[in-house]
C-alpha cells in the first residue's frame, strides 16, 4: 500500500466552505503547526483529524488542543489516510469547518461496553434540539461518527443513534490500525481513548449529500454459517465444516493462502431488506475460525461477491455526486479492504488521481456506518457543496 508521500497541501481557503490539509505524522508538533498554518485557526467551528497510527497520538492530541485553542478538535486513528492528493500513509489529514458555514456540537461516548441505550438516545435528542436553536435558518444537518474499530460494538451504537437522530443522516467510520488489528483510538478534548466514540452533530447553510456505495456484484456461490460466536464476530463453521477451510474451498483457494488480499478479492454479502450488505472477513484465526468486521450469526446465508473494476466504479460514483455541481469537499470513510484490493491490482495511482480530482479526503476504516447500519467494503461519506452567495450567520 505504498503511495508517494507528498508535502503538506491545503484546500483552497477564502470563500471555501471546507478547508483541508495534510502533513507527515512523524513529528507531531511540526505537523500540527503546518496544519494550523494551512487551514487557519480563526473563525473555525470544528477540526477533524485522521491520524496515522504511526504517529505519537498522545502528543498529537495534546498539541492539536493547544494549536487550535477554543475550537473543538476530534479525530481517530486510521488504516491509511486519504489526503487532498489521494491515498497516502503515515500522515495526518485535517478537515476544518469555518463558523461562517457550520455549527457543530460534539457528543463524546465513553465506555461503549457499558453503553446504556436510553441514556445515549436522550442525550443525542437533547443535542439535536440545541443545534437547531443555534442555527434555526440552516436546514442541512448531518451526524459524523468515529468509533473504536476494535470495540465490536458499532452495530449496537448506530442502532441506538438512529433512534435519536430521526431523519438526520449519519455516516462514519471505525478507527483503524493499519493491517495490525491490535489497537484503535479516537481523540477528544486533547486526549486519546479506546472503547469510545465521538459523534459530531453539524448544521450548515451548504447543500449536502450523504452517500454509500460499493463495487461488488453477488454471484451464485452461497454458504451458511452453522456455528458462530456473535459477540466476538467469529464464525467457527460454514456448511458444517471448519470455517476457513470451507470458505477457501468455495472460492477455489488453498486454506493456507487465506489473507487480506483473498478476503478483498472474494468478499461475502448478506441480503437484508432486498439489498446486499458486505460482511467482510478480517482475518483467519490459528484454529481455522474466521473473524469478521461486522455482525455475524448462526443461520446467516452468505453469498460470495465479485468486484467490478474499482477505478471505473469510483469514477462513476463520484461523478454522480457532481451532477448537481462540483462539491467543495467530499469526506469519505473508505473500507481498508478497498485499499488492499487497489494495492493488489496496482490501482493506487489511478484511484488517487480520481480521489484528488473530486476533492475527497478521509481515511481507510475497519468498517463504515451509514444511518442505522454498520457495513464493510464500501465508501461511505458526505459531499458538501458550495455555500450560497449570501450566508446567514
Amino acid at each position: 500500500m505504498d503511495a508517494p508521500v507528498m508535502p503538506p497541501v491545503a484546500g483552497k481557503r477564502g470563500r471555501n466552505a471546507v478547508r483541508t490539509a495534510h502533513a507527515a505524522a512523524r513529528d507531531a508538533r511540526a505537523a500540527l503547526s503546518r496544519l494550523a498554518e494551512e487551514v487557519g485557526t480563526d473563525g473555525l467551528d470544528l477540526v477533524i483529524l485522521f491520524i496515522s497510527p504511526t504517529g505519537d497520538l498522545t502528543t498529537i492530541a495534546r498539541e492539536a488542543e493547544a494549536v487550535f485553542g477554543s475550537t473543538p478538535v476530534i479525530g481517530c486513528t486510521t488504516a491509511g489516510e486519504i489526503s487532498p492528493q489521494g491515498y497516502t500513509e503515515e500522515e495526518i489529514v485535517a478537515v476544518a469547518f469555518p463558523r461562517k458555514q457550520f455549527v457543530s456540537l460534539i457528543e463524546f461516548i465513553d465506555d461503549l461496553k457499558g453503553l446504556v441505550r436510553e441514556d445515549l438516545v436522550r442525550t443525542t435528542v437533547k443535542l439535536r434540539g440545541e443545534l437547531a436553536r443555534r442555527a434555526p435558518d440552516w436546514t442541512s444537518e448531518f451526524a459524523f461518527l468515529m468509533v473504536d474499530g476494535l470495540s465490536l460494538l458499532e452495530d449496537q451504537l448506530v442502532s441506538a443513534l438512529s433512534t435519536a437522530l430521526g431523519p438526520t443522516p449519519l455516516f462514519g467510520g471505525s478507527a483503524g490500525d493499519g493491517l495490525d488489528f491490535k489497537q484503535t483510538f479516537v481523540i477528544h478534548g486533547g486526549r486519546v481513548y479506546q472503547d469510545a466514540a465521538v459523534l459530531a452533530l453539524i448544521r450548515t447553510n451548504c447543500a449536502i449529500k450523504v452517500f454509500n456505495f460499493d463495487h461488488l456484484t453477488p454471484t451464485e456461490k452461497k454458504m451458511v454459517v452453522t456455528e458462530a460466536d456473535p459477540d466476538r464476530r467469529v464464525v467457527r463453521e460454514i456448511n458444517g465444516e471448519p470455517a476457513a477451510r470451507e470458505y477457501a474451498r468455495i472460492v477455489g483457494m488453498d486454506p493456507e493462502q487465506l489473507s487480506s488480499f483473498i478476503f478483498a478479492a472474494h468478499p461475502v454479502v448478506v441480503k437484508v431488506g432486498g439489498k446486499h450488505h458486505v460482511r467482510a472477513i478480517q482475518k483467519v484465526e490459528p484454529n481455522g475460525d474466521l473473524t469478521f468486521f461486522s455482525a455475524i450469526d448462526e443461520g446467516l446465508v452468505l453469498t460470495v461477491a465479485e468486484p467490478r473494476d474499482i477505478a471505473e466504479d469510483l469514477d462513476a460514483a463520484l461523478g454522480d455526486l457532481s451532477r448537481r455541481g462540483q462539491p467543495e469537499a467530499i469526506i469519505a470513510c473508505d473500507c481498508i479492504l478497498r485499499r488492499v484490493e487497489a494495492e493488489q491490482k496496482q490501482a493506487i495511482g489511478p484511484l488517487s488521481r480520481i480521489l484528488a480530482a473530486n476533492r475527497v479526503v478521509g481515511f481507510s476504516t475497519y468498517g463504515e456506518q451509514v444511518n442505522s447500519v454498520h457495513v464493510n467494503h464500501t465508501m461511505t461519506g458526505i459531499a458538501i457543496y458550495p455555500p450560497p452567495s449570501e450566508s446567514k450567520t
